[in-house]
This record gives C-alpha cells, sequence and structure tokens, in this order.
C-alpha cells in the first residue's frame, strides 16, 4: 500500500477549518483571521485532509511571519524631532 494512501485512510475525522470569524484581508488578499487566501478559504471543502493539513502549516508560517513583521516594526525607534537638554552644563 502506498504510504500516502495509507495516510489518507487513517483520517477519521473532518480536519475543522481554520476560520475563527475575523474575515477580512489584506492588501495580498489573505485572510487576517486565519491567514488563508482567498481560494484556500473557498475551496476548503473540496481539500482532501492532507492538503487541508498542509494549508494549516501555511497558516501557521504566514501568522508567524505577521507577527516578526510586527515586531520588527515596533522595536525600530521612530524619528524624535523633540528638542532635548543637556545632560551636561558645558559652562
Amino acid at each position: 500500500m502506498n504510504e500516502a494512501n495509507h495516510q489518507e485512510q487513517l483520517e477519521l475525522f473532518p480536519i475543522p477549518s481554520p476560520c475563527i470569524g475575523y474575515c477580512e484581508t489584506d492588501n495580498k488578499g489573505y485572510c487576517l483571521g486565519c491567514f488563508r487566501s482567498r481560494e484556500e478559504r473557498f475551496q476548503w471543502l473540496k481539500y482532501s485532509p492532507a492538503q487541508q493539513r498542509e494549508i494549516i502549516r501555511l497558516c501557521r508560517q504566514r501568522k508567524y511571519r505577521r507577527l516578526l513583521a510586527a515586531q520588527k516594526q515596533t522595536a525600530t525607534p521612530e524619528t524624535d524631532t523633540s528638542p532635548t537638554l543637556p545632560l551636561f552644563d558645558d559652562e
């Protein structure tokens, strides 16, 4: 028996959709709630369990990348144009 077929037969329960009910897309077309593409959302029930697991893996990867990008943005100091007082009096 082919290993891929064997894995498919072990699926006893359907894999639930990763949807969390926050359905809004970013400028690249990925859902801000579950991180699936438009096609992945619309075709979810047509995918095999192996394909669904792969999509979930990709969603986790997308979420992780988005978190890293957000951390980099908040870690970058903004240019402060306010005047500063000297720490020591030179006079």
